[in-house]
This record gives structure tokens, C-alpha cells and sequence, in this order.
């Protein structure tokens, strides 16, 4: 177990509890013998509970005093299940023995011995099917292994055990002890010492009375009960059924007759297995990576399994995939769990019980024991006249089981949607995924993950382990991808959807948890600190862009928790978008294998076109940022010495800049327009519509988004900057645009020529550089691409409106990368409005548009598995 210290969870599950939610103690059972309570189970009447020192203590459920104490297993009792239907109780142990308790006599009806006896070591966990009155076992040398009451014990006797065994309620019925065969045991079945004779099954060295040969007379107060030896036969084991110990086991389907079981191990998986037939088949792997399987438990078609280091993996056996995974308390091993409805109570070895709802927020939250909470059960409480409710009950190595009242939680019914942007299959959650969409958004703003600056070097690392965590809890399997010393790292997530026989559709998203620098000057409140005012929320970063991503990563979620999510959709995040993408392309293609192949690419990074009409962006210009520098070899001079009499590299670069556009704004490059693609028809009335919209003159918005563009940024000189000085080294910073069908490297090859070809019409004696220092490729999206229709008619579905299809002027590199590199079309959803502020004081995102953003793509998600089958 992890001993490692109790703290603060970066976790998506809010904090619900108050002081009054927590549990009533209602009383404390406390063992005589000082032994810690590993395995509990109750009866309708009794609290049964395994011990640490060989032993089952029995309690009145009315009047919780000591009722009993079984006798007869020779180590730790691991294990406790009742068998309602039989009213059983069993019962498995280190000494490698299982029992058969009569719960209403409290007599000893079989011991059980396992296939291979001890080789099989500890018996961790048991799993009892009342339809197929079989009892699973799960082994400490990873061996699955069962025992069906219904088959022959032996080839010799054809009469099934269900013939033989004795009635839980007439257990004084005359009886044979059943015949087996078994192997010798070696110390149980062992003559003393003195008499060296070698052991067989007459041997009697007073083990016999742990139920190995003859009936148990010392373990309950009446010797007069018959115990029954069995044996689990060579033909009912799966050996190595795991990697790891076999730590728990959950049964589903109780009353069949497709009976399945899950089991949990130290190899870090779950496994289902189909147990219609006589050998349970193996039907699903699920791979937790989150340490040892320590406990399960099951509702319905969802498997909770808890893990070493604090976390609850949630998974669905409909669609075979992770839906959602709680942090309880990293670092804190988690022991125990039960249900209670659709209430979920884990115990930690911190002593620590939390209580979690069915949208996993924790609704309790409290130290149970000073110890380690190792074994919990719910059980019904005692009736007595109208009284009636819940028990949780704990026990721990504290010596102590804590009994506390609890309540069923209520139900609420789950809005069913007809349409294809909702899904009637079984829910997990009846909670808001919108409340889970906005604590996340909070925490995510409050990392300052500005990437320019290397003071907020680490806060970016930060942001990328936290969303790493966050995309991890709401389903997805998540990595971090390094990009190089000084960068920063890519955080890669995968919603995988529901298994089925034909190949998923795979969507990549990307997006950027990186944000620009935001100085407090101009704020209305803090830019780290997400507010929310008259319908907007207010952070730098949650329009661009990690409002979009949050909203993505929760419909995502939601269509896991609804088993609706049909697709795989891939979430690639960088940190380095607002600071060029370094290391972007190359990480990108040296994981290749990793992320897999995309159909489509689905991106949200810009705004609408107005404030009150959906937009779908389906093109962006590319970009060429340069440098230009012209020096001479001298120092900086004194104009008043110097001025006249040297060639001046200020004056040699205003007269290059002032050459590369006219005053009709026309770029003076020969050959630059050579391949800017004519305006379509069509294209002129899209604009002409967009027009009357926005009130603004189409051929502004052709200006801005279908024509390229030059514009010089900034002229920095060396020296001191006054007015007496030339400067010896001269740079100016410029950017070119540029549009379909331009080619990027040959707009850079004909803007480093034309530079170098004005420059030489100077004949200056100073040197001229040109750096180029990022590019970016132009992107056009395609309207008679099936995945756009998809995206446009969830738009138009979930608005009501058709949106308005719209080009941005400016460039997101990473996208026409990702096209070439993965050989598919992107889309582009904007979920802010014009307004939203990017880059500038007071950004922000209206609330609305944040809901409506993820239920688009909730639709679109389920129109592109729609579009595959």
C-alpha cells in the first residue's frame, strides 16, 4: 500500500459535502481479540466479520452485541459473501480453504478446498451467481477457479450436490457426507511425527477439526453440526487467469441467464468474462494503468473498479470503454467500495470514507477510522415495526466496524431525445455535465500558462499536467508528448468509443492551452480568476482557447456517460501555439503511430463574424513572418559628426520597405499574385449575404480574408534611441499573408529575392539579412466534404439558423499541417462571438454559446458515426 500523504486532489469532482451530509455514526463494533476487519458481509438478522486472526465474528443486527464467533479457517479470513438465495455465508482465507456457513443455524456446512490446495495461496476474493449457484474464487497465484453446486462430485456418484447438500433451514436432516476424491495434504493429513508413516486421507492429528477429513465440532457452540469436504476439480480452473493477484470480483447479470464476472487484479486490468457456459469465456480487457485493482463493485452495465493511488475507474460493459475516472485521493490507495443505489462510497487507507454521486461529485466526505479502511459493505438495517433504511458499515485495523446510517439517493428521470443529437441508452449520471464544464474551465483559467514568458515556464507544464488529469477523469486515456528541452510538452487524449464490429470514424482535435500575456491593466477583474458577469465569463484564455476545448473534452464525456459516443476522438493540445508551435510538426510526426489514423480534424480556435448568428470558419490565410536586417561595420555614430557622410542603414531600409507595396495596397513582388484563386460566383454571394448581416461592405471582408496582405510590424534600431544617434544595425519586422492557391515556399523564395534585388539597386555598402522566421500554409475547407455537412447540420440543428460560413484573416499553423500530415480535411467550429475580446482586456465567452458549443458538437460527433454505419 501507498503510504504516501493525504493531499488536495486536482480533481473535476466538486465538493458538494457540508457538515451535515456526512453519515450518522449509529454504533461502533469493536473486536474482542484486537484484529483488524478485512472482509464483512450481512444477512437479513447478522453483521459477519472476517478477521485478521482466523475468525468470523457474528452480530445482532437489532442490538449489535457479539452473537457468534466461526471458527475453523487457519488464516486471515480475506473474503466474506452471503449467498442470499441459499442463505449462505462463505467465507475465504489464507489457509487456502473456502467455507459454507449456514446464516440462519450458524452451522458449518462444507470446506472447500481449492485445485492445487495451497499452490493456489491466498484466496482473495470471492463472487457467488445464485442463477448458475456457482461460487467464483480468485487466487493469489492468479488462477481463476469455480465451483458449481449442480455438477457431480465424482464420476462414481451421479447424483448432483444439489441432491446431497443439507437445507440452510432443516440443516439436522439425515445426510451422508459426500464422497470425493481429493490429494493428500501434506500437514493437514500428516500422522505426529514419532509414528513416520507417510500422510493419506485416515491420518487424524487433530488438524482434522479445520474441516480437512472429519465434521468441525470446535467452531461454533454446537459440536453437533456436519461439515462437508469438497473439492474444486482440475477442469473448473483458468490459470493465469491475470498477471496479478486476483484482489476482487464482482458478479453482473444476478439473475441471468447471461451471467457475467468481472475480476480485478494487480496487473493493473479488469476482465469480463462470459460464465453462460460451463468455462467462463473472456469477453473484454479493460487496461486501467492506474495500479492494482483493489476492489469492484457493479450496477447495472457499469463497472466501478478502485485503484492503487486514489483513483476510481468507471467503465461501461455495453460500449467497452473508460467513461470517466474519479480521483478520490492521489496518492491513497483505495481499499474498499460499495453502492448504495446510484451512491458510490470508496475507503481509503487514510481512514477516509467519501460518498459520490451518480455525476460523480462528492456529496460526503469523512475520517471514518484511525486506522486503514479496509472492508465496507451496505446492508439493510434491522425492522423494527416502520424503521427501515440503510447501513454502511466499515471496518478497518483499528480493530473497529463502524456502523453508519445512510440513505438511498433519490432518483431523477433522464430527458430522452428522439433526435439524433441525443441518446436513449442507459445513463450513469443524473448531475449537470454543464456544472462539470464550468468547474473545470475555472481551474483551467487559473493556471497562467503564458508561453512567451519564461517566468510562466512552469505554470505551462502545470497546465498540461492538470489537463492531462482533467481530459483523464472525464474518459480518455491521456499521455504527454515531450517537444523538445524549453518547450512545452503536448498533452494527447483519447475518447475512445463504443467497441463494435466495424471501424470507428476517428476525429483529432486540436487546441492550445497556452495564452497570451495578460497585464492587468484594462481588466475588470482578474485575468487568471474566471468570473462571470450578465451571461459572459471573463479570463484571458477562455475564447482562445480553453473555453472550446473544455466544452469539446465535456461533450466528449457526456456521450460516454450516455454510451452514445460512437466515434474515437483524439485530442491533441499544444502549449506553444501563442509562441510560434516549436517542436509542434516534429513531435507530432515522431508520435504518428501513437495518435493513429484520422478520418477528420476538428478545430475551435476563432470567433464569429457578429454577436447573435452561428458561423462555421472554413478558411484561414497563411502567414510568413521575416526579419530584415541591414548594418554596417562601424558603431552607432553621431548624426552631428557623422551625418552625410556615411550610407545610413535606416535610410537604405525605409527605401527597400517603401518598395514593397503601392498606394493601392498592391504588393509589389512580381509574380505574387500569380495563383490567388479567382472569386466564384457563389463566393461573391456569400459574401454579399454576410454583408447584410454584419453591415459592413463585402469587399472589406474580400480585403480581410480572401486577399493577401503585407504589413511591416516594427523597425527596431541599436544604440540608445535619440535623436542624435545613427544606428548602425537596423531591423524591421514584416508579415506577409497569403491565400489559395499560393504556394508558401514560393511566396518565400519570390520575398527574399525581391528584398535582396531592391537592396542591390541601392548599391549601399551596408549588408542586408533576411530571416524568416515562422510560415504558416493557407487552409480552405471543403463544403462537399461529408464530415462539413455533418458540422453544419448540427450548427444549423442546434441553433435553429443556418449558420453563416466565413473565412478568418488570419493563421493557425498547426492546421494545414495536420491535414497534410494525416491526409484529411479539417473543420473549424468558432464558439466565441466578435466581441469575445481575444487577446485583449477583458476576454471573454458568452455562457450560452459555451453550452451550445458542446452540444453541437455532441450532434456532430453522433452524425459522423451515424454517416460510417
Amino acid at each position: 500500500m501507498s503510504t504516501k500523504l493525504m493531499g488536495e486532489p486536482a480533481s473535476l469532482s466538486r465538493g458538494l459535502q457540508s457538515t451535515e451530509s456526512s453519515p450518522l455514526l449509529v454504533h461502533s463494533l469493536s473486536e474482542s481479540s484486537r484484529s483488524s476487519v478485512l472482509s464483512l458481509a450481512a444477512s437479513d438478522n447478522y453483521i459477519f466479520s472476517g478477521t485478521q486472526n482466523q475468525d468470523i465474528s457474528v452480530w445482532d443486527k437489532k442490538t449489535f452485541r457479539l452473537k457468534h464467533t466461526l471458527r475453523g479457517h487457519t488464516g486471515s479470513v480475506l473474503a466474506l459473501e452471503f449467498a442470499k438465495d441459499k442463505d449462505w455465508l462463505l467465507s475465504s482465507s489464507g489457509d487456502s480453504t473456502i467455507r459454507v456457513w449456514c446464516t440462519k443455524t450458524l452451522q458449518p456446512l462444507y470446506v472447500i478446498d481449492p485445485y492445487m490446495e495451497n499452490c493456489a495461496g491466498d484466496l482473495f476474493s470471492l463472487a457467488w451467481s445464485s442463477a448458475l449457484q456457482t461460487l467464483y474464487v480468485g487466487c493469489q497465484n492468479t488462477s481463476l477457479q469455480w465451483f458449481n453446486f449442480l455438477e457431480t462430485v465424482t464420476s462414481s456418484d451421479s447424483s448432483s450436490i444439489a441432491d446431497n447438500v443439507p437445507s440452510s433451514s432443516s440443516p439436522g436432516g439425515a445426510v451422508t457426507p459426500l464422497v470425493q476424491t481429493r490429494r493428500v495434504h501434506k500437514f493437514f493429513d500428516s500422522y505426529p511425527q514419532h509414528e513416520r508413516k507417510p500422510a493419506d486421507l485416515n491420518a487424524n492429528n487433530n488438524a482434522t477439526r479445520h474441516g480437512r477429513g472429519t465434521p468441525d465440532s470446535d467452531n461454533i457452540s454446537d459440536s453437533s453440526s456436519q461439515t462437508y469436504n469438497l473439492s474444486i476439480p482440475s477442469v473448473n480452473v483458468i490459470d493465469s487467469a491475470h498477471y496479478g493477484y486476483i484482489y476482487c470480483m464482482a458478479i453482473l447479470n444476478h439473475d441471468g441467464p447471461a451471467v457475467q464476472l468481472a475480476t480485478g487484479s494487480g496487473d493493473e486490468s479488469v476482465k469480463l468474462w462470459d460464465c453462460s457456459n460451463v468455462t467462463p469465456q473472456l469477453l473484454h480487457e479493460f487496461h486501467c494503468n492506474q495500479g492494482a485493482i483493489l476492489t469492484l463493485v457493479a450496477r447495472d452495465d457499469t463497472i466501478y473498479a478502485g485503484c492503487q493511488d486514489g483513483y476510481v475507474k468507471v467503465l461501461d460493459l455495453e460500449t467497452k470503454t473508460l467513461v470517466r475516472t474519479i480521483i478520490v485521493h492521489e496518492g491513497i490507495d483505495i481499499i474498499s467500495m460499495t453502492m448504495l443505489g446510484t451512491d458510490l462510497y470508496t475507503c481509503s487507507e487514510n481512514g477516509w470514507v467519501n460518498r459520490w454521486s451518480a455525476s460523480f461529485d462528492c456529496t460526503a466526505s469523512w475520517k471514518a477510522h484511525q486506522g486503514i479502511a479496509l472492508s465496507s459493505i451496505v446492508t439493510s438495517r434491522a425492522r423494527t415495526g416502520n424503521n427501515s433504511g440503510y447501513y454502511l458499515l466499515t471496518g478497518s485495523n483499528d480493530d473497529n466496524i463502524k456502523v453508519w446510517e445512510v440513505r438511498s439517493p433519490r432518483t431523477r428521470p433522464h430527458p430522452i431525445d428522439g433526435d439524433v443529437g441525443h441518446s436513449n441508452r442507459s445513463c450513469i449520471g443524473t448531475g449537470s455535465i454543464y456544472d462539470t464544464m464550468l468547474y473545470a474551465l475555472t481551474n483551467f483559467v487559473s493556471i497562467p500558462s503564458v508561453s512567451s514568458e519564461f517566468a510562466h515556464k512552469e505554470d505551462c507544464r502545470q497546465a498540461a499536467v492538470w489537463l492531462k488529469k482533467c481530459l483523464g477523469q472525464l474518459g480518455a486515456h491521456t499521455s504527454l508528448l515531450p517537444t523538445g528541452e524549453g518547450n512545452n510538452p503536448i498533452v494527447l487524449a483519447k475518447f475512445e468509443g463504443s467497441i463494435g464490429d466495424k471501424p470507428k470514424p476517428r476525429i483529432l482535435f486540436y487546441g492550445h492551452y497556452d495564452v497570451i500575456t495578460a497585464p492587468p491593466d484594462g481588466w475588470d477583474s482578474d485575468p487568471f480568476q474566471l468570473s462571470g458577469r450578465n451571461g459572459y465569463l471573463y479570463g484571458r484564455g477562455v475564447t482562445d482557447d480553453k473555453g472550446p476545448i473544455i466544452a469539446i473534452a465535456c461533450a466528449a464525456a457526456n456521450l460516454l456517460t450516455r454510451r452514445a459516443l460512437d466515434v474515437d476522438l483524439i485530442f491533441l493540445i499544444e502549449g506553444e501555439a501563442e509562441s510560434g508551435s516549436t517542436g509542434f510538426a516534429d513531435t507530432v510526426r515522431k508520435h504518428k503511430s501513437q495518435i493513429g489514423n484520422i478520418d477528420a480534424i476538428l478545430v475551435s480556435n476563432s470567433t464569429w463574424i457578429t454577436d447573435d448568428r452561428p458561423c462555421i470558419t472554413y478558411g484561414l490565410r497563411g502567414v510568413i513572418h521575416c526579419v530584415v536586417e541591414i548594418s554596417n561595420d562601424r558603431p552607432d555614430l553621431h548624426s552631428g559628426i557623422e551625418g552625410g557622410a556615411v550610407a545610413e542603414p535606416m535610410i537604405d531600409m525605409v527605401k527597400i520597405l517603401s518598395t514593397l507595396v503601392d498606394t493601392q495596397k498592391q504588393i509589389q513582388i512580381p509574380g505574387f499574385y500569380d495563383h490567388v484563386l479567382p472569386k466564384t460566383e457563389e463566393e461573391e454571394k456569400s459574401y454579399q449575404v454576410i454583408s447584410k448581416v454584419v453591415h459592413k461592405s463585402a469587399t472589406l471582408l474580400e480585403s480581410r480574408w480572401r486577399e493577401p496582405s503585407l504589413t511591416v510590424h516594427s523597425i527596431e534600431i541599436s544604440g540608445p534611441k535619440n535623436a542624435t544617434v545613427i544606428p548602425g544595425t537596423v531591423k524591421a519586422q514584416l508579415s506577409v499573408r497569403i491565400v489559395p492557391d499560393q504556394d508558401l515556399d514560393t511566396i518565400v523564395k519570390l520575398l527574399c529575392q525581391y528584398l535582396q534585388n531592391s537592396f542591390d539597386q541601392l548599391a549601399s555598402p551596408n549588408l542586408l539579412t533576411v530571416h524568416i522566421e515562422q510560415t504558416a500554409d493557407w487552409w480552405l475547407g471543403k463544403f462537399d466534404d461529408r464530415w462539413f455537412k455533418c458540422l453544419e447540420s448540427a450548427v444549423r440543428e442546434q441553433w435553429g439558423q443556418e449558420p453563416l460560413r466565413i473565412r478568418e484573416g488570419g493563421s493557425i499553423p498547426s492546421v494545414p499541417y495536420l491535414e497534410k500530415e494525416f491526409g484529411c480535411h479539417a473543420l473549424h467550429l468558432p464558439m466565441g462571438q466578435s466581441s469575445d475580446q481575444a487577446h485583449l482586456p477583458n476576454e471573454r465567452i458568452s455562457l450560452l454559446n459555451l453550452h451550445k458549443g458542446m452540444e453541437v458538437v455532441e450532434r456532430f460527433l453522433m452524425q459522423v458515426a451515424h454517416q460510417a454505419e
